[in-house]
């Protein structure tokens, strides 16, 4: 199956703080798009007569809520962000990609569990989409928020979860961290690290920390020192989700490659759609970057090797990766490979995409 491309037309334009907005769009004539809980949609803006894309994740729920919509937040200086925020308004149309990602959540009405998200910043998205998923479903399930924010301005979705928390008094429990809060603040003073982890763990879950399960999206040192609170209490890693919104390798890899002289310039078949392409992939580029440049148009979104958007098969030769997060161990020994964070690592290298 191929990539699926939409035109969406913008429902609403909500101002959720100061440098953040909630962008709801009407579905597309006669068709709804489906989407999980905890997935994102691509958008891709012409900005300057370029087409660009950038992934957010859906703070929506596709079973409450009639229009998908995302969430987002001004990153400094970043183009894709701050031209949303400044240019997108009612009744603007714009392309996206396809819901996709494996952050994922199934509501079922027949579970009782306990769901915990941790959350910092805007990466409190996904989860807000979670908790308004799983909560009307599964009427015994559990739902905590840990919540991390600067201060008591920038908290995402204040009054939704707020209103949520009443709703769903008993089942669902929102904890706010704030690391600079007014001097009137009487909740915790700091960042989500290992010890608030361990500590809210502790009270709240007790004996049942390790039947819990838990998702985490948010900067790349919350998440670390989070994980380690679940390691150190044996939670099973299959019951720990983790969403990046960018990449956490620096890189090193291709520099390393290079440096030992393994990386070679390589000619690579891309079988896409029916075509068979030929591109000659440089040592400082992915597979990706080369058909790209050679204008052939292959699905991806993040590039970074944290969506499969651009999930490719290697049938022939063999690829190196930058990172491997966002592939499972089966699916790496099937072949499959991102192309781009992919290099090919010997001469004949065949991918095969969707």
């Amino acid at each position: 199956m191929s990539t699926k491309y939409f035109h969406l037309t913008v429902k609403e334009v909500i101002e959720e703080t100061a440098d953040t907005k909630t962008f709801t769009f009407w579905h597309p004539i006669h068709q709804a798009i489906s989407y999980k809980a905890g997935q994102f949609l691509t958008l891709i803006p012409v900005i300057d007569g370029q087409k660009v894309r950038r992934s957010y994740s859906m703070s929506s729920s596709p079973n409450k809520d009639a229009s998908i919509a995302v969430t987002v937040k001004r990153v400094p200086n970043g183009l894709v962000s701050n031209y949303l925020c400044d240019t997108l308004k009612v009744g603007d149309a714009i392309e996206v990609m396809e819901p996709m990602g494996h952050f994922v959540i199934e509501p079922n009405p027949t579970k009782s569990r306990t769901v915990v998200l941790f959350g910092g910043g805007s990466g409190v998205t996904p989860l807000m989409s979670i908790a308004k998923s799983v909560l009307p479903v599964e009427t015994a399930t559990k739902v905590y928020l840990v919540y991390g924010s600067r201060n008591e301005e920038s908290i995402i979705f204040k009054q939704q979860l707020a209103a949520l928390e009443a709703q769903y008094s008993g089942r669902f429990k929102v904890v706010h961290v704030l690391s600079q809060p007014s001097a009137a603040w009487t909740g915790d003073k700091t960042r989500i690290n290992q010890a608030l982890a361990e500590r809210f763990l502790t009270q709240e879950l007790g004996n049942d920390i390790t039947k819990a399960e838990y998702y985490l999206c948010g900067p790349a040192g919350m998440m670390e020192q989070v994980t380690t609170s679940l390691t150190l209490a044996k939670v099973p890693t299959t019951q720990i989700h983790q969403e990046h919104f960018t990449s956490t390798h620096g890189g090193t890899a291709i520099v390393e490659e290079e440096e030992d002289d393994s990386l070679k310039e390589q000619t690579v078949t891309i079988q896409y759609e029916g075509n068979d392409y030929t591109v000659v992939v440089k040592p400082h580029e992915t597979i990706l970057d080369a058909a790209l440049r050679d204008d052939i148009d292959l699905p991806y979104s993040c590039q970074a090797g944290m969506c499969t958007a651009c999930l490719g098969k290697c049938t022939s030769g063999k690829v190196v990766m930058d990172e491997e997060d966002g592939l499972t161990d089966n699916e790496i020994k099937q072949g499959y490979i991102l192309t781009c964070v992919a290099h090919p690592k010997t001469a004949g290298v065949v991918i095969e995409i969707d």
